[in-house]
Order: C-alpha cells, then structure tokens, then sequence
C-alpha cells in the first residue's frame, strides 16, 4: 500500500499529538528557580522533560517487546509482533513531535546535531511501519531508551546547575554502565547484523547507510560524556551557551 494510504499515518499522527498534548500539560509543572530565571533553560527544561516520559516509556516497552518475542533478537528483519509495531510508531510519533518542537522553538542551530539523528531516526522507523520489515532491528534500537533515562537525568540536573548533588555523582556512573549496555551494545550488534547487506541493493543497504552515521554520533557523544563527567579538566570553554548537547 503506498505510504500516504497506508493506515500506520493515523498511529503516527495520534502518537505526534499525544506528545504534543503531553508538553502542554508538562509546561503547568512549577520550575526550578534556576531554570525559571532563563527562557532558553525554560524551553530545554520542558523538551527534556518529553524526551523523559518518552524514554521510559519506550525503554521498557522494548525490554516487554523482546521478552515476548525473543526471535527479535536473531530474526532481525522478519521478527514482527503488533507490540513491536506499535512501539516504532510510538517512538516514530515522539521524533515527529520533538523536530517540530525544535524547529518551531527557533533552536534549529543549537540543536542541529538532534535534527540530524531524527530525521536518520525516521528513515530507519518508516520501513518498519509502511513496509513491515526490520521491526525486529526498529525495537532493538529503542534499547537505546533505556541509557537515555539516565541521560536525561544527567542534562536536567546539569540544567539546573545541581552538578554537585551526591545524586548526580551516583547517576554519572549508572549513565555509564547503561551507555554500554544499552547503547554501545545494542548498536555494535546491529552494526554486525546489517554488514551482511553491504554488497547488496536493498532497503537492508539503506539502513546500514543510517546505522554507520548513527554509530559515528554515539561514539562522539561518548566521549564528550567521559571528558566532561570524568575529565572536567579536559572539556573546552563552551562557547555556545545555549548548547546543552555537547554538556
């Protein structure tokens, strides 16, 4: 079925809209004093706070996906349950809502590098929804959800200027611990996984394509992580304050 008949848009606009909904909902919540003093820090506060709610969500509905279909994690391509599909139209949604929220908040420029991994993002999520393949892979790469909890963590905190709270010490090691196991894991086994499709014509080759980019931003994500929570001495003077990416 062409992709602009294809029923998966209504799941795709209801879970664009839920996010929406959510925000406006989320930006009632009382702010930190620090963060209520700045606009900028106002608006990175409430976009965390999204991506917060979406991680959990999304983190564990991918640990219930693969416990219920454990053939996920060998039949990559073929693997397909209608919990697996909802959770990449869930998480395709979320994407959607947050790109629009970049772009219309005028935070295209601090935020480039997030554009960028979304639009790889919904690439690699839409040829699981319209075309029912790679669901499997689509669920193994929202594993990632889970580090992200902690790494959302981390920003609000560093956001809130609460970097010498006893908490954030502890979260700095339990985000690293997650970094691997989450991210840097799941994503060196589907590296290996698509590298079979490196000769050939297919959407496989087109997702591979996504993977490698992917892989670059996580390894350099990782190290301005490791240099800033445990080389401070390291990190460069921030230029951009309005970055909070590179924190």
């Amino acid at each position: 079925m062409p992709p602009l008949l294809h029923p998966a848009l209504l799941l795709l606009l209801g879970a664009t809209l839920t996010f929406r909904a959510l925000r406006r909902a989320l930006c009632r919540l009382p702010l930190p004093a620090h963060v209520r003093a700045d606009p900028l820090r106002t608006w990175r506060w409430h976009n965390l706070l999204v991506s917060f709610t979406h991680s959990i969500i999304s983190g564990s509905w991918a640990l219930l996906c693969i416990w219920q279909t454990p053939e996920m994690l060998v039949e990559i391509e073929t693997a397909w349950s209608l919990s697996g599909y909802l959770l990449v139209c869930f998480s395709a949604g979320y994407f959607i809502h947050d790109t629009v929220d970049i772009l219309v908040s005028h935070q295209a420029r601090a935020s480039w590098e997030y554009l960028v991994h979304h639009v790889m993002a919904m690439g690699a999520f839409f040829s699981g929804i319209f075309w029912s393949r790679f669901v499997g892979g689509g669920v193994l790469t929202l594993l990632v959800e889970v580090s992200n909890i902690f790494l959302t963590i981390r920003m609000m905190m560093k956001i809130n200027d609460a970097q010498d709270l006893l908490l954030y010490q502890i979260n700095k090691y339990i985000n690293l611990v997650m970094y691997f196991l989450f991210r840097l894991a799941p994503q060196a086994y589907l590296t290996h996984f698509f590298l079979h499709y490196i000769n050939q014509r297919s959407l496989g080759t087109f997702l591979l394509a996504i993977l490698l980019m992917l892989d670059v931003m996580i390894l350099i994500y990782f190290s301005r992580l490791l240099r800033s929570d445990f080389c401070p001495e390291r990190v460069p003077s921030r230029k951009h304050k309005d970055k909070f990416l590179t924190e």
